[in-house]
């Protein structure tokens, strides 16, 4: 009896130490991605996400299609121009107020669900490219970029858009992120 428990206690030191062995094998294969420009960062990230062009979300907006439009810009970018309909949420901030019902409930929108559709937005993309990346991370499962972001809308659309200039300051709007 004494020897089974011996070889029973050997065995499972042998069970340990391979157990061990493996997680440090498998944590040797993890790879740390990394990049030499944010541009080959957003280039990257786009890969595995949904576009989305101004002329299909015009069509989405025009039909009352129900989802989430967020602008990833800064406020003082937003207040000068924005597409109808959509929430400012910077991105430096989205994954703090994403999934904050208070956020929601000051915004006057209610509460997404993860499984809604959400379009993002910024200047030109790449914000916009990199939040949604974030969301999709975070486990919203239906996430679009809009192609060309603001400035293809403008461009576009230059009539449908709203404005907040009285919550702006004096002075020129700073440009963000470039992009």
């Amino acid at each position: 009896m004494k020897r089974a428990l011996q070889h029973l206690s050997h065995k499972k030191m042998k069970e340990i130490a391979l157990l061990f062995i493996g997680i440090l094998l498998f944590g040797a294969c993890q790879k740390t991605e990394s990049f030499n420009s944010a541009d080959e960062m957003v280039e990257t990230a786009s890969k595995n996400l949904t576009t989305i062009t101004v002329d299909e979300l015009k069509t989405k907006i025009d039909s009352f299609e129900m989802f989430n439009l967020i602008d990833v810009r800064e406020p003082s970018e937003h207040n000068h121009g924005y597409i109808p309909g959509s929430v400012n949420i910077p991105r430096g901030t989205l994954e703090f107020n994403i999934s904050n019902e208070d956020f929601w409930e000051s915004t006057g929108f209610y509460y997404p669900e993860k499984t809604e559709l959400f379009v993002l937005y910024c200047k030109k993309g790449s914000r916009s490219i990199l939040a949604a990346e974030t969301l999709k991370k975070l486990g919203y499962e239906n996430v679009y970029f809009l192609d060309g972001g603001w400035k293809n809308w403008e461009l576009t659309y230059p009539l449908l858009q709203d404005k907040n200039l009285e919550l702006e300051s004096h002075g020129a709007v700073e440009e963000v992120g470039g992009c």
